[in-house]
């Protein structure tokens, strides 16, 4: 493969660290008071998934989420903590990179109906799949300098 600048596999891992980076961005501008104290993200997803046209969506959601608001606030906004810590430094890449794809088709499904975040969701797993299938902890990684994976 010919590139400009960098090798692929330098390459594979700058788009690693930016997708690392969207999620810390997702992170940081996130209302952690309204979260954790209000409960304001779980009560919009609640409010999305209860409109919801598919069924699985709204008994999902009641089953796994509604009994514990508090709890899945601090899952979703640590999530993306650790998932942007872990892509921009590169430590357990292939387990985070997996956990972001998840995380962003649960994303896509809860939103299906939401044209604005449709985009970036699509785009962020897209990224993560290039990722996970490139291998991109071989460079620039901690999961490289310690040899894991």
């Amino acid at each position: 493969m010919d590139t400009i600048w960098l090798t692929g596999a330098e390459w594979v891992a700058v788009l690693r660290i930016g997708l690392g980076l969207w999620w810390l961005e997702s992170w940081r501008h996130k209302d952690k008071k309204g979260w954790f104290e209000r409960g304001t993200g779980i009560a919009w997803a609640s409010d999305v998934a209860a409109k919801h046209r598919w069924n699985a969506v709204r008994s999902g959601f009641d089953t796994v989420v509604a009994p514990r608001p508090r709890t899945m606030a601090y899952v979703v906004v640590y999530a993306e903590l650790a998932l942007g810590l872990g892509l921009v430094v590169g430590f357990l890449t292939p387990i985070a990179l997996v956990g972001g794809l998840l995380l962003n088709l649960l994303y896509l499904v809860l939103m299906i109906h939401d044209w604005a975040e449709q985009g970036q969701n699509a785009m962020m797993a897209l990224i993560s799949l290039v990722a996970l299938f490139a291998m991109s902890w071989q460079t620039w990684s901690l999961d490289s300098a310690v040899g894991f994976f």
